[in-house]
Order: C-alpha cells, then structure tokens, then sequence
C-alpha cells in the first residue's frame, strides 16, 4: 500500500494488515478482539508491532492527543490493542485460554483511554 493510501502516518505502513483486526475503538471491543482471537493471531500482531512500539510512541508524543489526525488516532488505537495481546502473549501465555472464559464475566462499560 503506498503511503498516500495508507490508514497509518507515514513509517508503520507494515503494520497495516492488522488495522481492520486491532485497532479497535473501545476498550470493550478491543477486550472482545483479544478474548476470540487466536494465541497465533495474537503473537503475530505482537511480532509485527512490538520492533515499531517505541517509535509509534515517539510519533504520539508529539501531538496533543486531542488534535490526532485520522492515521495518528488509528495508529494510537492499534497500540491499544497491542496492550491488550501483549497481555495475553507476555503474561497470560499459555494460560490466556483460561483466563479468557472468566473474561467473559467482566464487563468493560467505559475506559480511560476512551474518553
């Protein structure tokens, strides 16, 4: 996809197939997406995003977050959804399937990150 008609700012390009999947908007949503998604679906969108993670925060830092453009404020919300596979891939582990049946009684209504 050329940088023109990329849905991130310029630089995370490669990180564009995990978009439709990952950057969710919602703590809920993205909670759902880390419940039903696949241990392999999940380490490889931490795979793909976890070498570009301290230069897509480099890049946010430097905008006030309430002026992100669309790419900058798609970008901020696959990063949140990093957050949530990257629990299930560094802590969870193996035992994320676990963890997700419980998951289901905790309902997420409103976050922080959502304003």
């Amino acid at each position: 996809m050329s940088a023109a008609n990329s849905e991130l700012p310029p630089g995370f390009e490669t990180l564009e197939p995990y978009v439709a999947s990952w950057a969710l908007v919602g703590a809920p949503n993205r909670a759902h997406r880390r419940t039903h998604s696949t241990e392999q679906e999940r380490a490889d969108f931490y795979n793909a995003v976890q070498p570009l993670l301290v230069p897509a925060l480099a890049y946010l830092d430097e905008r006030p977050l309430n002026a992100l453009d669309e790419k900058a404020q798609r970008l901020m919300t696959l990063l949140l959804g990093f957050a949530h596979a990257a629990q299930a891939v560094e802590v969870q582990g193996e035992n994320e399937a676990v963890h997700a049946q419980q998951r289901g009684l905790l309902k997420i209504s409103r976050a922080v990150a959502d304003g």
